[in-house]
């Protein structure tokens, strides 16, 4: 099956009911832009250091060398619409810059560092960014985060990331900036 840049994909079924099998876990891969498997996107997204409250990535869609195609639905009874603003609450930019963060570079950088070496435990720092905010994003509404691989050299992972209402309605775009550590 060929895929379309942009174009999401939802884990599929064989004949026999069950989900397509991916890559063993310790098998070394170049790095390539071909999509990884159901099975790889939910260890990554399991994997991710963040958690509960402060997890902003639901779904990977689609997770490659080169880019990652993330969800996240704000629910409306996180912790910060109280605040923000009483009587008109709007997701804060700090989040939907984490949001960003966590898909761009997090997701990502855990992927593209599983293929290079499968045992390396590192921490994520976040940075840098520059991001523009476009448009409002309120309480139950759905995002896709798209991140592109800019660059990815000694652990430092650069991304240009946008995000987007379900609708297509573009919210923020802009760079993001991280780097694992020891």
């Amino acid at each position: 099956m060929a895929l379309k840049k942009g174009e999401l994909v939802q884990p599929s079924l064989n004949g026999n009911g069950s989900y397509r099998e991916g890559r063993s876990g310790g098998e070394k891969r170049p790095v390539t832009g071909n999509c990884c498997s159901f099975d790889e996107r939910r260890q990554i997204l399991e994997s991710l250091p963040q958690k509960g409250s402060f997890l902003f990535i639901d779904t990977i869609h689609e997770l490659s060398s080169e880019h990652i195609v993330a969800g996240y639905k704000f629910r409306g009874d996180e912790w910060f619409y109280s605040g923000h603003f009483p009587g008109n609450p709007v997701t804060p930019g700090v989040i939907l810059v984490e949001a960003m963060a966590q898909a761009g570079l997090v997701a990502l950088g855990l992927y593209l560092l599983s293929i290079e070496d499968s045992g390396a435990a590192l921490q994520t720092l976040f940075t840098e960014c520059s991001v523009e905010f476009l448009s409002v994003v309120k309480p139950g509404q759905e995002v896709i985060v798209r991140g592109d691989r800019v660059y990815w050299r000694r652990r430092k992972l650069r991304s240009k990331v946008q995000l987007s209402l379900a609708d297509g309605t573009l919210a923020a775009v802009g760079t993001v900036s991280g780097l694992g550590v020891r």
